[in-house]
């Protein structure tokens, strides 16, 4: 999947990268943004998620040298906005992957709309 053309703001990567740091415990260091479009072949090839996911680089974390972030909902309140943060240990190999095992996770826990 290509790298987009833009860098999200720094208020932007400074939220994705805490959420990184109170979920995993590790620090992050930003490295690009891709765009991406995901479908399930369970929901007839219908697209589940749109959008970009943040990469970053993980160097303290002990397995995966980087994460997968992205938000969703809201972005007037931290309230009514989702962060999720998917770290690169194998299945999860790429933003697409990353995209897939946290939709497949909504999924179990009954929580995907």
């Amino acid at each position: 999947m290509p790298k987009t053309n833009s860098t999200p703001p720094d208020e932007y990567i400074a939220r994705l990268q805490n959420a990184i740091r109170q979920l995993n415990g590790c620090g992050s260091k930003y490295l690009k943004t891709v765009a991406i479009s995901e479908s399930f072949q369970g929901f007839q090839g219908q697209i589940l998620s749109e959008g970009e996911v943040v990469v970053f680089e993980t160097p303290d974390h002990p397995q995966a040298k980087r994460a997968y972030a992205w938000s969703y909902g809201s972005t007037d309140s931290d309230k009514e906005t989702r962060y999720v943060v998917v770290l690169e240990i194998p299945p999860v190999t790429s933003p697409q992957t990353a995209v897939k095992a946290a939709i497949a996770a909504q999924i179990l826990e009954g929580s995907f709309s």
